[in-house]
């Protein structure tokens, strides 16, 4: 490996050679000029990874240096090295972009630790974070072992996520195959524990996760009761570790009261999984109470145009007072900037609904467009691609311009998407469902592996369209397809993402809950 070069600029350089002759001795390579216009033509003539830079220099000062070595490399780590700790020096310093500063006299340790920090930090914490995981490897294996009730496997995978985030920012590839592969055998005993169950979750007695339509009830609720507005924003397709990256993005103004998990109904689809939150009910109750606002998969026409009307509606079962609801759904920029702009003629409401759906139209364009598939090829990017659109949203602007407000704003999401990547054969009558993570019909076959079969609808609350229709729901990074044309569907829809099935990132969910700092 290659020394690193320090260009050490000082008037002074003479009496600094006890501290020259540490880092030498260190494996660092010195390069010691005497002005700053010499410290600039160095920065132009030869490759350098840092530059320590005196302040108090005859001629052009460290100040006035340090915008033009600025100038030739933007990204060139400088530390200011000054006998003057005034407050404004220090904050134009800092202002300029310096990456650090030393007070003279400066000692052969302090220098040292300045340069580990700079220049060795990522390189100390990608191998912290490697002897870390492999740590907790082998505790998350153990857990998978264990028989895991609804909270543990919530708790299981927030732990997976955060590591998968913490290996990402270190840049620990060699982990994170590992991780992948722990993370693919989780999912795996997942199933197997859902599938065992799922219909058990619907008995009155049995201890049970937080499900979509219990949402309302057992979380927003009491925040109702709160003499101030609730801004309840339903993001939707919004994965847990989707969240974890847009946090720190709304942390300078808002602190998190609470964060939790939920776990979305199956299908982990839209119209059931989001209509079942806004209404208080599973999709059955629904059909059976609101059959005008209820469609079947087969059914032609939009299965979400009355969430407004079904929340309004659990409102006004639940509570005697006439709360002021207000109802939005964005599903482009226009409608977006439209909400920023009246984002805060919601403080004379109780209740104000946003649905926000950027995130499924990403999931949905990777599938489409050859441009997204390239933006969003993986979990990686598509984190990514999710947190530079909301940096650039007029969601975060809305939300911002609550801050220091008194108001709860709730972040969540009706269900997340699963990176598809292994294609499942399927059949059925001719009006079985097209969703390839769930089909609902007659006479379905299937490889039983793949899938998480319901025979009796009604047992998992579901409405069944006909007569003897079942559900089935791709386990893991399963997807379905029919045999006609196999291989055309097959690689169009491989490394595709996609909801509606059974996984960790489809079912758990968060639920988030914010107020002004």
């Amino acid at each position: 490996m290659s020394k690193i070069r320090i260009l050490w600029a000082d008037d002074e350089i003479d009496l600094l050679k006890p501290q020259i002759m540490f880092l030498e001795n260190k494996g660092y390579e010195i390069i010691p000029v005497t002005n700053g216009q010499d410290a600039i033509d160095k920065v132009k003539e030869e490759e350098v990874d840092v530059v320590f830079l005196d302040e108090s220099m005859p001629g052009l000062s460290g100040l006035e240096t340090l915008p033009k070595i600025k100038e030739i490399r933007q990204h060139l780590p400088v530390v200011m090295i000054t006998k003057n700790e005034e407050e404004d020096l220090m904050e134009e310093a800092i202002g300029s972009q310096i990456t650090d500063y030393l007070i003279k006299p400066v000692k052969s340790q302090q220098i040292l630790l300045t340069l580990k920090k700079i220049v060795d930090n990522k390189r100390l914490v990608k191998a912290k974070t490697q002897s870390n995981y492999q740590q907790e490897f082998q505790r998350l294996f153990m857990r998978m072992q264990d028989h895991l009730d609804y909270n543990e496997w919530a708790d299981l995978y927030k732990k997976l996520v955060f590591w998968e985030l913490e290996l990402e920012k270190s840049n620990t590839y060699e982990m994170a195959e590992i991780l992948a592969s722990q993370k693919t055998e989780a999912n795996r005993e997942f199933c197997k524990y859902v599938s065992k169950n799922y219909l058990d979750w619907f008995s009155e007695d049995e201890d049970k996760p937080l499900l979509s339509h219990n949402l309302f009830k057992e979380r927003v609720f009491d925040l109702l009761k709160e003499d101030k507005p609730t801004y309840f924003i339903l993001i939707d397709n919004l994965r847990y570790d989707q969240w974890k990256i847009l946090e720190p993005s709304l942390l300078d103004n808002f602190k998190v009261q609470n964060e939790e998990m939920f776990y979305s109904i199956l299908p982990t689809a839209t119209q059931y999984a989001r209509n079942s939150i806004f209404s208080g009910l599973t999709p059955l109750q629904i059909k059976e109470h609101y059959p005008n606002y209820w469609k079947n998969d087969e059914e032609d026409g939009g299965k979400n145009l009355y969430e407004e009307e079904l929340v309004k509606a659990l409102i006004k079962r639940n509570f005697k007072d006439d709360l002021k609801i207000s109802y939005t759904k964005v599903t482009n920029f226009g409608k977006g900037k439209d909400l920023e702009d009246k984002i805060l003629n919601g403080m004379n409401n109780r209740l104000n609904v946003i649905v926000y759906n950027f995130v499924d139209t990403i999931s949905h364009a990777k599938t489409e467009m050859d441009m997204i598939k390239e933006l969003a090829s993986d979990d990686s990017a598509y984190r990514s691609l999710t947190l530079s659109w909301f940096e650039h949203s007029p969601l975060q602007n809305a939300i911002k311009k609550l801050a220091n407000k008194d108001v709860n704003i709730v972040i969540t999401t009706d269900h997340g998407t699963k990176l598809v990547s292994h294609p499942s054969k399927c059949s059925g009558d001719r009006d079985t469902t097209s969703n390839i993570r769930y089909k609902t019909g007659k006479s379905l076959a299937f490889d039983a592996r793949d899938v998480f079969e319901i025979k009796n609808p009604e047992d998992a609350q579901l409405p069944a369209s006909r007569l003897s229709s079942s559900y089935i729901f791709a386990k893991d990074d399963n997807y379905l397809i029919y045999q006609n044309n196999y291989n055309k569907f097959a690689t169009y829809f491989k490394d595709t993402f996609q909801h509606g099935g059974l996984s960790l990132e489809e079912m758990i969910i968060p639920f988030v809950v914010l107020k002004s700092k």
